[in-house]
């Protein structure tokens, strides 16, 4: 676990109280309730609920020790490592023409599961000219036989 660093500000709201314990503001607030934490000083003037430096302190070090304001041991969940970054986009494989799609299907259902670019190279190979006009069940099984030939 990082060493959290009290904030440099003399008074933090309970939102940034949270973020400074890394966990989130309603659980922050269940935790207050539970007597895990102190519960934060209103502003006179404001009645704004807020942490003074020595209230930071003893929040962080319930955070770090794992011991609450009450006495009571209590257990943090950790963090991702890269909590705030984003996901990596998954590369979804590319659609497939719609004259391949029924062809995928085809092959599908024979118990044969070809990605579109595979089928798209035995289409080149078998038929460099095209192959419009053709039977739709020729094209099928000589794709079909090509790809089963081409299995190690």
């Amino acid at each position: 676990m990082t060493v959290m660093q009290p904030s440099t500000k003399s008074v933090v709201t309970v939102s940034e109280m949270a973020e400074l314990c890394q966990i989130s503001r309603s659980r922050f607030y269940d935790l207050m309730e539970a007597g895990v934490f102190p519960k934060p000083v209103q502003h006179p003037s404001s009645k704004r609920p807020m942490f003074d430096l020595e209230m930071q302190k003893k929040c962080l070090e319930i955070r770090q020790t794992g011991i609450g304001a009450n006495g009571q041991p209590v257990l943090f969940n950790r963090r991702p490592k890269n909590a705030g970054q984003a996901r990596p986009q998954r590369k979804s494989e590319p659609e497939p023409k719609p004259e391949h799609a029924e062809l995928l299907e085809a092959l599908k259902g024979l118990g044969l599961n070809a990605t579109a670019q595979v089928v798209t190279e035995a289409l080149g190979h078998l038929f460099p000219t095209g192959y419009p006009g053709l039977d739709q069940g020729d094209v099928i099984r000589k794709v079909f036989l090509h790809l089963q030939r081409r299995k190690p």
